[in-house]
């Protein structure tokens, strides 16, 4: 079968990797930048903006694809899955009506609201700046601003975090609306919910839905969560599925609401198929929604996808034969650790151009998995983009002994101008995440 992947970021790279282990698939790519990862594996590639849906269409027919994947989200938004499906190529991944439950927070909202869907958090939209103040002040100021549309995770304002008090809250507003940050005069302010939050993903077919492992993101730049918001410096998972903070109760808890979310999609006449994902957070109150992803986490697809088991383009078929009840998924058991290698000045100035020297060899040895994202590769130099750069993973059986083989890879990569943060997936820190839901639990 030919597979076509969007996407030239990390997470594609991980998706070609799942699907070049298949024994039925011949890959091509679609992708922004030349990820030399990809490169590797595809059999061909057509180097392309993700949202220029005619040429990738075109590509697509040309190269007689059966069956085309989309990472990001931007081209979801775009009706990239629409342009193709109606050429009669099959998409596992979601229109872009179902899309909409990323693209457009406002409607998302409204859906959970209509369906009665558990894990709400208090919240209004507005289009005035001057109507949003007492709402912020009824919520004390403890609150999230959201832009309606994609900002590439970075839009999202929180209270103590990006501002304080109604003033500062009010100024971001006034931002958000008048330059239509995330694409409308409109902004979405939402309570402030207190806890740890977990990435839960999934394969559904429309109406079936096999959970994956849940995984923690860590969107600080610095250690100790400290520092401006980034797309991800990494990420965690446990053999068991599950996280130090997290139990199997509430681990269920998401799942449902992420069941109830694509039952309500049909009903809506948007029937889901692809990847999908809930990002939760675990609170005194049970577990709420944060954000609905269409599509696999980046870094959380890095997390999951190197434990799949089962054939990918099989997972694939069964999402769009709508046939995945029948299919016996298997995932290997094993803790993971995704750290990223950025450029100096991620999260703020990138610096760009600057060369990496990988050692890719050593990383295998080592026993981690590379994963190429925003670089660029020019007569056998790679370079940094103006985003992440790599993302390594360490797979073992026991969290810490992932911790090390990842850290042990990263000492493989080198550079003038990088940065890790070393502290994802330490004892350290997993120890203040357990502590910090005790204390809100009120059981220590």
């Amino acid at each position: 079968m030919n597979i076509l992947v969007v996407g030239g970021g990390a997470r594609e790279h991980a998706i070609c990797d799942a699907i070049a282990r298949s024994k039925q698939a011949t890959l091509f790519s679609a992708m922004n930048n030349l990820n030399p990862g990809i490169e590797k594996l595809a059999v061909d590639y057509l180097l392309e903006k993700e949202t220029q849906i005619n040429h990738i269409v075109s590509y697509a027919t040309r190269k007689n694809i059966d069956i085309a994947l989309i990472g990001p989200e931007a081209p979801l938004e775009a009706g990239l899955a629409d342009a193709l499906t109606k050429n009669s190529i099959n998409v596992c991944a979601p229109l872009k009506n179902a899309a909409r439950i990323e693209t457009d927070k406002e409607w998302m909202r409204n859906l959970l609201t209509k369906y009665r869907i558990p894990g709400q958090l208090n919240h209004r939209t507005f289009t005035n700046p001057k109507e949003t103040k007492e709402f912020i002040e009824d919520l004390n100021a403890q609150i999230a601003i959201k832009p309606i549309g994609l900002t590439g995770g970075k839009g999202v304002h929180v209270a103590g975090d990006h501002f304080n008090g109604t003033d500062e809250a009010m100024s971001y507003v006034k931002e958000v609306i008048q330059n239509k940050i995330g694409g409308a005069a409109k902004v979405l302010i939402e309570e402030k919910a207190v806890g740890e939050e977990f990435t839960l993903q999934a394969f559904t077919d429309g109406s079936h839905l096999v959970p994956l492992p849940a995984v923690q993101d860590h969107k600080r730049l610095l250690p100790n969560d400290r520092g401006p918001n980034t797309g991800g410096m990494g990420s965690y998972s446990c053999a068991n599925g599950l996280l130090p903070f997290l139990t199997k109760h509430e681990y269920d808890e998401g799942v449902a609401i992420l069941q109830k979310i694509v039952s309500a999609l049909g009903k809506e006449r948007c029937c889901y198929i692809g990847p999908i994902y809930g990002q939760f957070i675990l609170t005194k109150n049970g577990v709420k929604i944060i954000e609905i992803n269409a599509r696999f986490g980046d870094p959380e697809a890095m997390n999951v996808l190197p434990l799949l088991q089962t054939d990918f383009i099989e997972v694939c078929s069964a999402m769009l034969d709508k046939t995945l009840s029948k299919k016996d998924i298997k995932l290997e058991k094993k803790s993971t650790v995704c750290k990223y290698v950025v450029p100096e000045g991620y999260g703020i100035k990138s610096m760009a151009g600057e060369t990496i020297n990988i050692n890719e060899d050593a990383i295998q040895n080592a026993g981690a998995m590379l994963f190429y994202a925003s670089v660029n590769k020019k007569n056998n130099h790679i370079t940094t983009g103006s985003s992440r750069s790599l993302a390594v993973v360490g797979i073992t059986d026991e969290l810490a002994e992932a911790e090390k083989i990842c850290e042990q890879a990263l000492t493989y990569i080198k550079g003038d101008h990088l940065f890790i943060r070393h502290d994802i997936g330490t004892k350290k820190l997993l120890e203040k995440r357990v502590h910090h839901m005790e204390l809100i639990r009120g059981t220590k």
